[in-house]
C-alpha cells in the first residue's frame, strides 16, 4: 500500500523553510563565514540580493552596483548591526528606509552617488555609533531633520562631498558627537557659512584635521585658504546680514503700510468729499428760505 502522509507536513515544511531563511543558506554569489554574516562584496550585483537569512547581522554589500535601497528593505533584519553599502550606485535615499534596525551600529554609504539626506532618513536609529557618508561628490542638500534622533552617534564623515554650505542645526542634535569629517568639500566663506565657522571653532576637537585641514573659498577672488586662517571676525560683516525671512517681513510689512495708507486716504476723501455736499445742500436750503 502506498505510504500514508504525515497529517504535519506542512507544519514541518514551514519549519525547514523558517530554518533556510535564519542563517542555513546565503544568496547565490555571496559568502557566508559564518550564521550572522553575507558577504556580497564585489560580486556585480546590480540589486539586493533575495533570501538573506532574517538574523544576518552583518551584511556587506560593497563594491557593487545596487542603484536604490526597498523602502522596507530593513523590516525584516531586527538584527542587523553592520551594514556596508560602500561604492555602489545609491542615488536616492527614501525618508525612513534606514529607520527601521534599531539596533544597526554601523552604516556605510560612502563613494555612491547621493544627492541628498532628506529630513527623516534614518528616523530614531538610537543605536547607530559610525555613519559615513563621504565620497558623494554630487551630495550638496542635507535636511536640517537629516540626524534627528541619532543620540548615539560618535563619528560621522562627510568628507569629499559637494556641500558649499551647511546649517548647522543639522550637527545641533548630536550630542554624543565626538568625530566629523568635512574636509575636501568646496566651502564657500560666505554669510551662510558664518554660523558654521562658529561652531567649528568652538567644536575643532572633534575635527579630525582641524581648522587648517577644512578649506573654503573667499567670496572675491575664489581662492582657497584654510580655516585656521580665518576668524570670527572675517564675518563681521554679516552680523548685520538680514535673512530672507526678514527681507519677506519688511517687504509684507511694506505692502501692508502701503495698502492701510490708501484706505484710510480714501476713507478721508470720502468723508471730505460727502462733507462738502452736505454742507452745499444746507446752504441751498438756507438760501430757499430766505427768499
Amino acid at each position: 500500500p502506498p505510504p500514508r502522509s504525515l497529517g504535519c507536513s506542512p507544519f514541518l515544511a514551514l519549519i525547514s523553510s523558517t530554518l533556510l531563511t535564519q542563517g542555513q543558506n546565503c544568496p547565490s554569489s555571496c559568502l557566508c563565514p559564518d550564521h550572522h554574516t553575507v558577504d556580497c562584496t564585489g560580486k556585480g550585483l546590480t540589486h539586493v540580493p533575495d533570501s538573506i537569512p532574517l538574523d544576518v547581522r552583518r551584511l556587506l554589500l560593497s563594491n557593487n552596483w545596487i542603484p536604490w535601497i526597498p523602502s522596507d528593505f530593513l523590516v525584516l533584519y531586527s538584527d542587523l548591526v553592520y551594514l556596508d553599502l560602500r561604492n555602489n550606485s545609491l542615488s536616492l535615499l527614501e525618508p525612513g528606509t534606514l529607520s527601521t534596525s534599531s539596533r544597526l551600529v554601523f552604516l556605510d554609504l560612502g563613494s555612491n552617488n547621493l544627492t541628498e539626506i532628506p529630513s527623516g532618513t534614518f528616523g530614531e536609529s538610537r543605536s547607530l555609533i559610525k555613519l559615513r557618508l563621504g565620497n558623494n561628490p554630487h551630495l550638496t542638500m542635507m535636511g536640517k531633520d537629516a540626524f534627528i534622533g541619532l543620540t548615539s552617534l560618535r563619528e560621522l564623515e562627510l568628507e569629499r562631498n559637494g556641500f558649499t554650505e551647511l546649517d548647522v542645526s543639522v550637527l545641533e542634535p548630536l550630542p554624543s558627537l565626538r568625530k566629523l569629517r568635512l574636509e575636501g568639500n568646496p566651502w564657500l566663506c560666505n554669510c551662510h557659512f558664518a554660523k558654521l565657522f562658529v561652531w567649528l571653532t568652538e567644536n575643532r576637537h572633534k575635527l579630525p584635521t582641524g581648522m587648517e585641514g577644512i578649506e573654503c573659498s573667499l567670496p572675491l577672488n575664489g581662492r582657497r585658504i584654510p580655516l585656521s586662517l580665518l576668524s570670527e571676525d572675517s564675518f563681521r560683516e554679516c552680523r548685520g546680514t538680514l535673512t530672507l525671512t526678514d527681507y519677506l517681513i519688511v517687504i509684507f510689512s511694506g505692502i501692508s503700510v502701503s495698502v492701510a495708507a490708501i484706505m484710510a486716504s480714501f476713507f478721508l476723501a470720502s468723508t471730505v468729499h460727502c462733507f462738502q455736499r452736505f454742507s452745499k445742500g444746507s446752504k441751498g436750503d438756507d438760501d430757499d428760505g430766505s427768499d
